[in-house]
């Protein structure tokens, strides 16, 4: 009986969305991140905590946050290694190499999710100590302190500095050494900063870009500068592919994409539907986080028209945004569940724990949406 429920329901949302993307409802994926509460990778425990939990869910890829802000929780030269030599320490071997070994037994894949560009707050990053600021992108104010080169309350490294670029490039090296059984990496933060977007005036970024173009100054609506900084974001995520790709031709390779497209285009700088039509990447993520329904609609059917496949890309759900609205969340998720797209992402797993009306919206076969309070008619 429970399986002839679930068969109509998914009948039920072939109507909804088409019958081109019956074929199956999208896989589910969720985001771990090193914030949370527990730390998954500080306890032996709570790694066998996650991975019971993602196969409960039917959860076929977990992306576990192990670089961020010029942090590593991997072996590491490139980054400051501390937080991986603390979980070391309390799991009395390599934590995510145990992580991927006991989500393999259940048939979970793992990707290890990178944010790149971003230092968040971190002052002290030690690529920063290296280079100096000239590797952070700015903008054309007068900058007299470090503090002045935040964005977002956040520093941003310049995608369009080859210093950047090798370090980077040493880092996935140092991932793929240390970790043969990964099953994919994940490239966040590869953009620019998209509020108040007339960033790039770095003096390596300038340099190259009157060198490549033949011009004497700058524009910062010009067309020539605009499309410069797309390339130069392109270009970085290009030579990471190739380079993961060189080392690991097995491995699932995508990024992080900023929804709506024209954030993602105007503003970030980074043109995700031509990362898939070219076969850049294997997927893209695309941020369709919101709280509304319609919102979240709104950027899955624009994110499905950006690409011919829509196996190729992954919708997220921002569970940290609906810890109040356990109804929407399951709305978004089934919305999700039918588009035909290649999964459904959840950032993030802490969230999850946090509001077990979340969690437990995974765990059922069969969503009783309308019967939740709040829920959208």
């Amino acid at each position: 009986m429970k399986k002839t429920i679930l068969v109509f329901c998914l009948c039920f949302l072939c109507i909804s969305f088409g019958e081109k993307n019956c074929e199956a409802a999208s896989e589910r994926g969720i985001f771990v991140t090193v914030l949370q509460e527990p730390q998954v990778l500080l306890s032996r425990r709570e790694i066998i905590r996650l991975v019971d939990f993602a196969q409960k869910t039917h959860t076929k890829t977990l992306f576990i946050q192990i670089y961020r802000a010029n942090r590593s929780w991997f072996p590491s030269r490139i980054a400051d290694s501390r937080p991986y030599e603390a979980c070391l320490k309390s799991v009395s071997e390599d934590s995510f190499a145990f992580l991927i070994k006991e989500a393999h037994k259940r048939g979970i894949k793992v990707h290890a999710w990178l944010n790149l560009l971003s230092l968040s707050n971190n002052k002290d990053a030690k690529i920063l100590k290296k280079y100096g600021p000239g590797i952070l992108t700015r903008n054309l104010k007068k900058k007299k302190t470090i503090e002045d080169y935040k964005i977002d309350k956040q520093y941003f490294l310049e995608p369009g500095d080859l210093r950047v670029r090798g370090e980077l490039l040493a880092l996935v090296d140092e991932v793929l050494d240390n970790y043969p059984e990964l099953d994919g990496l994940q490239f966040d933060y590869i953009r620019y900063p998209d509020k108040n977007p007339a960033y790039g005036y770095t003096n390596m970024n300038v340099k190259r870009f009157k060198q490549a173009t033949g011009s004497r100054g700058i524009k910062n609506d010009s067309a020539a500068w605009q499309n410069w900084k797309r390339a130069q974001v392109t270009e970085l995520l290009t030579q990471l592919v190739k380079r993961a790709r060189m080392r690991r031709p097995d491995i699932q390779v995508s990024a992080t994409g900023c929804a709506p497209y024209i954030r993602a285009y105007y503003e970030a700088f980074q043109d995700w539907s031509f990362w898939l039509k070219t076969g850049l990447v294997d997927f893209v993520t695309v941020m369709t986080y919101s709280a509304q329904l319609s919102e979240f609609e709104k950027y899955t059917n624009e994110a499905k028209k950006k690409t011919i496949n829509p196996k190729k890309i992954n919708l997220a759900i921002a569970a940290y945004k609906l810890n109040d609205s356990p109804a929407i969340f399951a709305q978004e998720l089934d919305f999700c569940e039918g588009s035909g797209s290649l999964s459904c992402v959840i950032l993030g797993y802490g969230d999850l724990l946090k509001t077990p009306a979340l969690g437990n919206i995974l765990l059922r076969d069969v969503k009783a949406v309308k019967a939740l309070p709040g829920a959208e008619q």
